[in-house]
């Protein structure tokens, strides 16, 4: 399949995810120790939500729009709050979203100074963009070369703490296959930091064999977050998403067990909408 991110910008899955991005840099923000965090497949960084290709799929609408317009319980809006505060901040004076925030501009706008942000894009006018982006600013490091070539080559990271971002956007076969290769290299050079994986889920036996594949490295502290917003089918808009989270901050579990049905209620779009969140290894190391 093709997820080129401009066409799927602020849709369900980019809402897990960057809400999950979200909370691990705020974590890692209670210590007073700057932190690096890598984003290997980063896009552009920001996304126009007028664009002809966003307008062409409208999955934003039914993504971080239906978000933005509920009002949650307190637990959830909690949950939300540094991640939609991103997404609000880039929208500023609007009345409705047309600015999408990508990963690399969620993680900016909520770290310190001191923390650094190493963005990687290999698609020649998405570097460019991306480049443009952080121009002036010294604490985002761009780099323009294929993502998993940069994964190996930017861990670890000298400030020994921080969190690894792995977004392919699978237009190429054998993507599940890198995945799990890059689970075992950023565990074998970044033993405690957190690696945030993200996979779409088409066919959901692909993605349970993914799952075992993934466990069977046996690299302790692993926790799976799956969303579907409509039950699995061959054909049509893609109904799942999910996350490998490698040693996740001791309260994202159960935030997540909060957050999880809930995106599933808001954001269903059939039948079938749920969530799963469980340990595929268990609960061994504590994250930095």
């Amino acid at each position: 399949m093709n997820y080129r991110h401009i066409y799927h910008a602020g849709n369900f899955a980019d809402v897990l995810k960057h809400a999950v991005l979200a909370l691990v840099v705020e974590h890692l923000k209670l210590k007073d120790q700057p932190f690096r965090v890598i984003d290997t497949h980063a896009g552009i960084g920001v996304y126009d939500l007028a664009s002809e290709e966003a307008q062409k799929t409208g999955e934003w609408r039914d993504g971080i729009r239906r978000v933005l317009a509920d009002t949650p319980p307190a637990e959830i809006a909690a949950i939300l709050a540094p991640y939609l505060e991103v997404v609000r901040a880039e929208n500023a004076g609007r009345d409705e979203v047309v600015r999408y925030p990508g990963s690399p501009l969620v993680a900016r706008r909520l770290m310190r100074r001191g923390d650094v942000l190493v963005v990687n894009e290999a698609h020649p006018e998405d570097a460019a963009s991306l480049k443009a982006l952080f121009a002036k600013d010294a604490s985002v490091k761009t780099l323009a070369i294929d993502g998993w070539t940069a994964l190996k080559a930017l861990l670890p990271p000298k400030e020994r703490r921080g969190v690894v971002l792995i977004d392919p956007p699978f237009e190429e076969p054998g993507e599940f296959r890198r995945l799990v290769e890059a689970l075992a290299a950023a565990h074998r050079r970044f033993a405690t930091g957190t690696v945030i994986l993200w996979y779409p889920i088409k066919d959901v036996k692909i993605t349970r064999a993914f799952a075992r594949d993934a466990a069977a490295l046996g690299i302790p502290k692993l926790l799976s977050a799956e969303l579907f917003v409509r039950a699995p089918r061959a054909e049509g808009e893609l109904p799942g998403t999910g996350l490998l989270i490698l040693n996740p901050p001791f309260t994202l579990e159960e935030k997540l067990r909060a957050l999880l049905p809930y995106l599933a209620r808001t954001l269903a779009r059939g039948t079938g909408a749920e969530s799963h969140l469980a340990w595929l290894v268990g609960e061994r190391i504590t994250s930095s």
